[in-house]
């Protein structure tokens, strides 16, 4: 059996203790000996060392590596150096990431209380957490935070706060007694008092069942301990592409050295060009610059409200396919309000616009200064309430209390009724706590007439049955049968729009003024009217969750809230289809993995969840082959954000354990941040292929002219140097500005890409060779024009394939903005491309007129001839292309029209 159904006398017996004495000094320090301290336990932590090496296991960071001993070989030191630097930083950086993950366990443990209260050898003393065992007797109220797992042994007025636990945004009412049922979510072992918790009001005992590791808060760090970090997209990717370079790189060396030299090349020559071909073929610039846009990315997402602790979260998101979103907190505002009130047979509404509170009926404002019985409702919930609403210029600045008083608090002060100003007028005589048991609270008031009266809040269905009387038509009448079915219905109506329901009633007092108790007091009442309250969404997430329907991203709550409220919350924000379902936690449990799997893309809403609950439906979607985004902002959230493809934290109420096993943090807690950072990250993912399309269609370029060359038995076209020079100065800049371009007008109106998808999908790898093919053969043409035109001077014709190769590069990285072809976009509509591009041209003509440059880059001045034949076969590759696809695309067009016709 389970801990909750066992009787008090059980539990004494299975941890053998004595709820009078509690456990001996000596039984206690046995006990910790062979159990350990109450504490959450890291475990296989890597010492600091290894975690800096394991930073340069990447496949990208090995050719960095290989591309710094060619360039140290070929004499390039600064390049060699450069590229040092850059791995040692990314190690670094990465060093950083992982250190500050391991923070999420310090953080949990920071919600077990430091000092709790302990009955040892039949006295009460105070004594660190970690010294608790099972068996000890634990006192807990109002304020505490639970030490441990606790089997409730007495419960007064007892209520608990566990949404960073259950999801739940309602304190918990807490009991002693026994509970019937086979396993029962946590939010529903009412007798249970879980380890991180804190008790919001009232006092009560309990027998400690579990310490440390054995709690459900250590098995939820036993999950964020086991869970895999998921390896991103964008990794994935580079480490695919950094394969593929290297094999292309290899076999292009070998290819052209061995041709050079079958064609008659001296091999030391041959060798030279082919190591310097071999670092053309592999942009080492590559990785630093998907870094550089990355944090680019990063700086503007901080300007949109969100922090990113990993680099590649941005673009991660940018292809996410699913978000599961908790509720509290998350698409709600986690702070109960009350939106209906019932008196006399009337529905109101209560709406915030314009900068004020309206009281509608019908849907249309009216005022409630005539309205009595109403104005009684809100009065008295004020009165008859122990939580406390500090105020400043009418709006609620400080709160404390249980939220359902809170909201009785803040639902009267929108209609004037502060709780400060009504105790001028009454004065509190007597209190009746509330009691789990009676499900209401009393208080009796006196006011500046001497007349006494009792207020009553609580449960409607039993405090119905308390009232004689009910409060219609303005005055006070004998309750009769049809009185007692229109509010019964009112109850039921308010249920089924997942409404928090609480009813108010009152009694006159006369005669003596003794204390009274408190079945003297609940009987014989006025049932006065209903307030129905909720965790309302936030205003804003409703157009968000459209925007990721119709950018292709469906939006599943996961909550530990109830069916009904769950699904009312969907279908208010339009998250949940008329075809898709609802899962509650009974039945997960009950689920294989298997049939999860089969049914999960067709399930909008899961209720009443745990956190392994949360994290077997990320798994679920990943297995699907979804790209998983979580959000969540409680300790219940944190493996399942960490095993995510992005984990999502909210910046102001997430628990800093859900932060520290996030990636991505909002800090303004706005779902439509989310949006935001879909879009940033779909650019930046469409800007990572705009510039491997520049970078690897160039480099193919600069090898087929030289393979071109030796295919043809012409002279070396390029010289290594020249070759080098060309790889930095149109690697470099242009690239880097390709990284910050703007996003084209379709980006959020595509769906997402598929999580299979290679680099060189969607035509991209025909679109480097078809440019790189052009490239080279007008980079040839004009060396071999050149080379029949001037007497064979080989110097004059190496220049104009030298400038040649630059100039339709540089021409070339305008149209790497579109997809389709340079005609699509404005082409100066990137001004740090304008500039990079400008900033090219000038070390090129540094290099070719500049007398101290010439003999060491074997350069000469072009004559007009000589530039008008560079710019017009620079401009063939591009325009050509671009042209044929602008044709393409409107044939396409025009069949669309006339089938549309």
């Amino acid at each position: 059996m389970e801990w909750y159904q066992l009787e008090t006398e059980k539990i004494e017996e299975l941890v053998k203790t004595n709820r009078s004495q509690g456990l001996s000094n000596e039984e206690a320090d046995e006990r910790l000996k062979q159990n350990g301290p109450n504490e959450l336990r890291e475990s296989g932590k890597r010492s600091p060392i290894a975690i800096f090496f394991s930073q340069f296991k990447d496949f990208m960071v090995i050719v960095l590596l290989i591309a710094t001993v060619l360039s140290g070989l070929l004499g390039e030191y600064l390049d060699a150096i450069t590229i040092i630097i850059i791995v040692i930083m990314n190690g670094i950086l990465g060093y950083i990431q992982e250190r500050k993950a391991e923070k999420s366990l310090a953080a949990l443990r920071e919600l077990s209380a430091p000092m709790a209260t302990v009955l040892r050898e039949g006295k009460w003393e105070t004594l660190p957490a970690r010294d608790l065992v099972t068996g000890d007797i634990v006192k807990i109220s109002s304020g505490d935070r639970i030490s441990a797992d606790l089997r409730l042994l007495s419960a007064n007025g007892l209520l608990v706060e566990e949404s960073a636990l259950t999801g739940e945004s309602i304190s918990v009412h807490k009991q002693s007694d026994p509970i019937a049922g086979e396993s029962l979510p946590l939010g529903d072992q009412a007798n249970i008092g879980f380890m991180g918790t804190m008790v919001t009001q009232g006092n009560g005992t309990g027998v400690v069942i579990h310490t440390g590791m054995k709690t459900e808060m250590g098995k939820i760090a036993g999950l964020i301990q086991s869970a895999e970090t998921m390896l991103t997209p964008l990794q994935l990717r580079l480490e695919q592409l950094g394969k593929i370079l290297i094999i292309l790189a290899v076999i292009l060396t070998i290819i052209v050295v061995g041709v050079g030299v079958y064609r008659g090349h001296a091999l030391t020559e041959m060798i030279l060009s082919g190591v310097s071909l071999a670092v053309a073929a592999i942009p080492e610039g590559l990785p630093a610059i998907v870094t550089i846009a990355l944090a680019l990315g990063v700086q503007k997402m901080i300007r949109r409200h969100a922090i990113v602790r990993r680099l590649p979260s941005v673009e991660t998101l940018g292809c996410a396919t699913v978000i599961c979103s908790d509720k509290t907190g998350t698409l709600t505002q986690n702070k109960m309000t009350v939106t209906h009130l019932w008196t006399e047979g009337k529905t109101w509404s209560l709406s915030e616009g314009e900068g004020k509170i309206a009281f509608k009926r019908a849907g249309r404002s009216q005022s409630i200064a005539q309205e009595q019985t109403l104005n009684q409702l809100l009065s008295y919930a004020v009165l008859c309430n122990d939580a406390h609403l500090q105020t400043d210029d009418e709006k609620a600045s400080g709160q404390a209390g249980d939220p359902t008083e809170i909201a009785l608090l803040v639902s009267g002060q929108k209609a004037g009724y502060s709780k400060e100003k009504l105790l001028q007028d009454y004065k509190l005589l007597q209190t009746f706590p509330f009691d789990s048991g009676r499900k209401m609270m009393s208080v009796i008031v006196e006011n500046r007439k001497g007349e006494r009266m009792v207020l009553t809040k609580g449960a409607p269905d039993v405090l119905l049955d308390k009232c004689d009387y009910v409060m219609w038509d303005k005055q006070r009448q004998l309750k009769r049968r049809q009185h007692e079915d229109k509010i019964k219905e009112a109850i039921h109506t308010l249920g089924n729009q997942a409404l928090r329901t609480i009813a108010v009633a009152y009694k006159p007092l006369y005669g003596s003024r003794k204390e009274m108790k408190e079945d003297q007091v609940e009987c014989g009442l006025t049932f006065v009217g209903l307030q129905g309250m909720i965790d309302p969404p936030r205003p804003e997430v409703k157009e968000s969750i459209a925007e990721c329907q119709r950018a292709g991203i469906k939006t599943v709550m996961i909550t530990g809230d109830h069916v009904v409220t769950a699904q009312a919350i969907a279908r208010e924000l339009d998250l949940l289809p008329p075809d898709g379902k609802v899962l509650d936690g009974t039945t997960l449990s009950k689920m294989s993995d298997e049939a999860l799997e089969e049914q999960v893309d067709e399930i909008y809403v899961y209720a009443r969840v745990s956190p392994e609950h949360k994290l077997k439906i990320v798994k679920a979607l990943q297995q699907r082959g979804h790209i998983v985004a979580m959000t969540g902002d409680g300790v219940n959230d944190a493996p399942a954000i960490k095993s995510a493809n992005i984990g999502i934290a909210m910046g102001k109420t997430g628990t800093d354990v859900a932060k520290e096993a996030s990636s991505l943090i909002l800090s303004d807690d706005n779902f439509s941040t989310i949006k935001s950072a879909i879009e940033e990250g779909r650019n930046i993912y469409e800007n990572i292929r705009k510039f491997i399309r520049y970078l690897l269609a160039s480099n193919v370029g600069e090898i087929l002219v030289m393979l071109f060359a030796m295919v043809l038995s012409l002279p070396l076209p390029l010289l290594p140097i020249q070759i080098l020079w060309v790889n930095l100065v149109t690697d470099g800049l242009p690239a880097m500005a390709l990284g910050v371009d703007s996003a084209e007008d379709n980006v959020m109106k595509r769906h997402p890409r598929r999580p299979d998808e290679g680099v060189f999908a969607r035509g991209l790898g025909w679109k480097i060779i078809s440019r790189g093919i052009l490239i080279g053969a007008v980079t040839l043409i004009g060396f071999w024009l050149t080379l029949h035109n001037t007497s064979h001077n080989l110097i004059q014709a190496q220049n104009v394939a030298f400038m040649t190769l630059v100039m339709s590069q540089l021409i070339q990285v305008f149209d790497c903005r579109c997809e389709r072809s340079i005609f699509d976009r404005h082409p100066f509509g990137n001004k740090y491309l304008l500039l990079a591009v400008l900033s090219s041209i000038v070390l090129m003509l540094v290099v070719m007129y500049i007398p101290f440059f010439q003999p060491i880059f074997h350069t000469v001045p072009l004559s007009i001839h000589d530039w008008l034949l560079v710019i017009g076969l620079s401009a063939i590759p591009t325009f050509l292309l671009s042209g044929f696809s602008l044709f393409n695309q409107k044939e396409e067009e025009q069949s669309t029209y006339v089938r549309h016709a």
